[in-house]
């Protein structure tokens, strides 16, 4: 969830409360119905708050783990091509070694 999408659900969530909260306070009812219904209907916005925490949590580490993945196998391929490479200049290294011994020998006999 991005940060963005995080305000505009913690405003809609503020607003049903509020609007819930104005509803249930005008409404003709005893003073102990009306303390219950906000009572029950706080209790409702906090279970529907913490799944969706929840939600966004599991969202989140699954992403990052995802990405760590993906971030492990490129590392993985990187050194891998490093090391093929290394090999390469190594045995480019050694013939060339091998040919200025040759004539480094050429020229001794001369």
């Amino acid at each position: 969830m991005t940060d963005n999408s995080g305000n505009v659900l913690l405003a809609l969530l503020t607003g049903a409360a509020i609007g819930a909260g104005i509803g249930i306070l005008y409404a003709p009812d005893e003073g102990t119905k009306t303390r219950m219904k906000i009572k029950k209907k706080a209790l409702d916005a906090k279970e529907d708050i913490t799944e969706r925490i929840v939600h966004a949590k599991e969202e989140l580490t699954k992403t990052a783990d995802e990405k760590k993945e993906a971030f492990e196998q490129k590392l993985e391929e990187t050194i891998s091509t490093m090391s093929y490479k290394a090999d390469d200049i190594i045995s480019t290294l050694e013939r060339k070694l091998e040919d200025l011994k040759k004539k480094n020998a050429q020229f001794q006999k001369n």
